[in-house]
């Protein structure tokens, strides 16, 4: 077996790399043995973080006790639950190319021969997915789990978690709770460590990893306070050393196939609609790249099996107790559609359906047979206003409500949309839409939690329905239709709607029009101009001048 690391420790000419290893406590006997990454976004801000110091030291025992050897190195986050409303949410995508290049330079500078990443929210799994993709050694992904529900008053009724909180406030600025009632959701609706406890980003991302075939199973759903957790990040540890022993690198893994399969989990079980935008940015980088008409191809054909929150009453919890993503797998292995060509860190798929995946129970994970609708969580829609296309998580959406027409409140920020929403000036019927908050135009694609959440809590969500060229939260629920393609900024359709417009939401046509002549369409683009930057310095300046529309991944050009 031929170590990458040897390129930092073999012969004459490496003895002072070898004096500075041995700086680190390196021994001769350990010099032998393959160097492995441990990649690690732990920090003391991000509830999803706080404990991965623990998974990294169970990662690393796992990869000595197999005869590696073992080096931790650390990388940026930010909690979105926390950027969410304000200056900060601009900086939330963007730091998934911030963690993505620091991955690179650290792996490549390093000479590492396997990795191990240890993520756990939002941006930060699928960041750690690209910068490995970009250095394609042996990788193994195991998160570090997801947040238990909370419990409302007297331990009765549907769990609780951050979107309560949301909901929450929005209720009060309408009357419909008071302080105190919100005070009790604070202080028990995020009760542990591990990422928000429905089916939101977080826990999406790290559920596609076992459906990518990158990590091990449980991943996305053993919750991270369970002493199983720490387990599963000995056998991760483990498992990369088995991966670099037989020189299976991630892209033999994360190609086409896998890909595809994630796409059919992700609708089975209605996953937040910000994956759409990180599995395109993972195929482009895997080279196999995919357009939003094949995720509206699989919506039409796969059935929705999973209805956590948001979409539905149970907290992420119960799909573990029924086995997790692989009960999910399995069901869509039996229907015929995952593509068993596809190869995962446990091996071949069918051996890996063979091996791991549990009946599904029935309730939690539904059948083919009796599943909650026939086509999948999520819809793509187009129109002219969306030629390029647009998400929404339909699963979440009231049946009443999969077919809206309204007249157009047109918000040029986040932040004008919130106070009209605020101050009761949002009425039933209504169509919200929120622009220039794009890839570009934001910049950084700013998550709309705080208005969706405010209508929700305001008792809109079954008569107005919102459209933007920014992204929602995993949290999201209601008629939102986000990632409208192209983009404000870009000159496209949504920058030309005016106030009183006549807009249809068509879900379940897969349609977003607006009901404007062509003619007058045209003259309106002819007036248009481009908005100056809102940003000219730093890091969301260079930003802005590189990315690329929401329906190609929102990648770095």
């Amino acid at each position: 077996m031929e170590l990458r690391s040897e390129q930092i420790k073999q012969g004459v000419a490496r003895a002072p790399h070898r004096s500075l290893l041995k700086a680190d406590g390196i021994t001769d006997e350990e010099m032998g043995r393959p160097f492995i990454a441990v990649f690690n976004a732990r920090n003391d801000i991000i509830p999803g973080h706080t404990n991965l110091d623990k998974i990294a030291e169970a990662v690393k025992a796992g990869i000595y006790m197999a005869g590696g050897v073992p080096f931790e190195i650390s990388t940026i986050g930010v909690c979105d639950g926390i950027a969410m409303n304000h200056e900060g949410m601009h900086y939330s995508l963007v730091s998934r190319e911030t963690i993505a290049d620091s991955l690179e330079c650290a792996v490549q500078g390093h000479a590492f021969d396997g990795l191990v990443c240890i993520p756990n929210c939002d941006k930060i799994v699928p960041g750690m997915i690209l910068g490995a993709l970009r250095v394609n050694i042996p990788t193994v992904f195991v998160s570090g789990g997801p947040m238990l529900p909370g419990v409302q008053p007297g331990g009765c009724g549907p769990t609780t978690d951050l979107n309560t909180l949301f909901d929450g406030a929005g209720k009060v600025a309408a009357g419909l709770m008071t302080e105190e009632e919100l005070a009790y959701f604070e202080d028990t609706a995020c009760p542990t460590c591990g990422s928000c406890s429905g089916m939101f980003t977080a826990n999406s991302m790290n559920c596609l990893c076992e459906a990518l075939g990158i990590a091990l199973p449980g991943n996305g759903t053993i919750p991270a306070v369970y002493s199983e957790r720490i387990r599963l990040a000995k056998h991760a540890g483990m498992k990369v050393m088995e991966l670099v022993q037989k020189d299976v690198r991630i892209r033999d893994i994360v190609n086409g196939a896998a890909v595809s399969n994630a796409i059919e989990c992700d609708m089975a079980f209605g996953g937040s609609t910000n994956t759409v935008l990180h599995l395109t940015a993972i195929a482009h980088a895997a080279g196999c790249p995919i357009a939003m008409d094949d995720w509206d191809a699989a919506s039409a054909r796969t059935p929705h099996l999973v209805k956590l929150q948001p979409a539905g009453p149970r907290p992420l919890i119960d799909l573990y107790h029924v086995g997790g993503v692989p009960a999910v797998m399995g069901e869509l292995g039996k229907l015929g559609l995952l593509d068993e060509g596809a190869l995962t860190c446990m091996g071949p798929l069918p051996a890996y359906l063979a091996d791991c995946c549990p009946e599904a129970d029935g309730e939690v994970c539904r059948t083919g047979e009796n599943p909650y609708s026939a086509a999948g969580a999520l819809r793509v829609l187009h129109g002219n206003i969306a030629p390029d296309g647009a998400i929404v998580k339909k699963a979440a959406v009231d049946s009443s409500m999969l077919c809206h027409t309204g007249p157009a409140r047109v918000f040029d920020s986040e932040e004008e949309a919130c106070a009209a929403i605020d101050g009761g000036c949002i009425v039933a019927g209504d169509v919200v839409v929120i622009r220039y908050e794009g890839p570009k135009g934001g910049p950084g694609m700013r998550e709309m939690l705080t208005p969706t959440s405010a209508i929700c809590g305001r008792g809109l969500s079954t008569s107005v329905a919102l459209i933007t060229d920014g992204r929602f939260s995993g949290a999201t629920k209601g008629p939102a239709v986000g990632h409208v393609s192209p983009e404000a900024a870009a000159g496209g359709p949504i920058a030309l709607i005016c106030e009183g417009d006549t807009v249809t939401v068509d879900i379940e046509g897969g349609a977003l029009t607006l009901h404007v002549s062509d003619e007058e369409l045209a003259r309106r683009r002819e007036a248009w101009e481009p908005p100056a930057p809102k940003h000219d310095y730093g890091v969301l300046s260079k930003y802005a001048k590189l990315v690329s529309s929401a329906d190609k991944g929102a990648i770095i050009l």
